[in-house]
């Protein structure tokens, strides 16, 4: 007589070698990702330190320009900063203070560069983060309805503007737009002098300031989403899945809605991200042309020190917010997209 009963060895090997490993190879995916992320942050850290070394200009004389100094002064002044140490000695020192937080101190203000930092960080997350939402939101609908109106004048006149825009150098468009409305906004800073006292006078104050700086950022910004858009979704046109949505009858508008665009949506969300991720570095050169007094600024200014201990800074916050946004992506693409999940 056959022997029908399995043993439970025999019952388990039958389990999908995918399933039994699925949380296992979940949790090695998360932990690999984040294991380059932060190898990814050390090797900025690095090579920042040493890339901002090899910059023109010596910061101690840029500090006494115009001023009589001694030999001895200067000497003085070198060690104060501690430049005056070997450059394995600066980057230990630099590195052991990152550690604890320590992002050193301005050799131009003489301040903590944490503390600059977080004083331009609020104004540049306003400007390019109200950029990069707006640029995301009408970047992603003009690309759907050019693609889903392929050859179209439509399709022709949005993706001729897209490529115009993209291409335009961004503090170039802002001094057009300056000269076009002629005063209409104001030209610089975040805030007038003579703005009446209260919540709501200074918050209109600010988005009467916002307009031309997040204008020119939004134009080059929704561009690059605009097309990517309309290149993902053309590539999802002629697939199987929407031939076999039409043929169950279901209208063209959800065909498109539900079917479509969320499969082409895939290989926007890291570009997403990643701009999200560049919100704390600001717009330098549209920054320095409406003074608009973030991050960018911030940079800018440093660089005639050069004041490195700001530029590193920066930079290490930059990187950081990359990488971290990155990761985010990653992991959110996994979530998205099921045929990562089987690699």
């Amino acid at each position: 007589m056959t022997q029908t009963l399995s043993s439970p060895d025999h019952a388990s090997s039958l389990v999908d070698p995918d399933e039994r490993r699925g949380g296992t190879g979940t949790l090695r995916f998360v932990l690999t990702r984040i294991g380059g992320a932060l190898a990814s942050v050390v090797l900025v850290i690095v090579l920042g330190f040493f890339l901002f070394r090899m910059l023109p200009g010596d910061p101690v004389s840029f500090m006494i320009r115009d001023r009589p100094t001694s030999p001895q002064q200067l000497a003085e002044l070198r060690e104060q900063l501690g430049v005056d140490k070997p450059m394995l000695s600066q980057f230990f020192n630099y590195l052991g203070g990152l550690l604890h937080g320590d992002f050193g101190t301005s050799y131009l203000e003489r301040r903590p560069v944490l503390d600059m930092i977080g004083e331009r960080l609020w104004p540049t997350v306003l400007l390019v983060g109200s950029a990069t939402v707006l640029a995301v939101a009408i970047g992603l609908w003009l690309g759907i309805r050019a693609a889903w109106k392929h050859d179209s004048f439509f399709d022709r006149a949005q993706t001729g503007i897209a490529l115009t825009l993209w291409s335009v150098p961004q503090f170039w468009l802002g001094l057009i737009l300056l000269v076009v409305t002629n005063g209409v906004f104001p030209s610089r800073g975040m805030h007038s002098p003579d703005a009446a006292p209260g919540f709501l006078p200074q918050t209109l104050d600010v988005l009467h300031h916002l307009i031309l700086p997040c204008l020119t950022l939004l134009a080059v910004f929704y561009a690059q989403y605009m097309l990517i858009m309309r290149s993902s979704l053309l590539g999802e046109m002629n697939a199987d899945y929407l031939t076999t949505a039409r043929a169950k009858g279901l209208r063209d508008d959800l065909v498109r809605r539900r079917h479509a665009v969320p499969n082409a949506l895939l290989p926007t969300v890291t570009l997403v991200f990643m701009q999200f991720g560049m919100v704390v570095s600001g717009a330098v050169t549209v920054e320095a042309v409406f003074s608009w007094p973030g991050l960018g600024q911030l940079v800018y200014t440093s660089l005639h020190g050069p004041d490195l201990p700001v530029l590193q800074g920066v930079f290490v916050v930059l990187a950081g917010s990359v990488v971290l946004m990155n990761l985010l992506a990653e992991l959110l693409y996994r979530v998205l997209d099921p045929r990562v999940r089987t690699t």
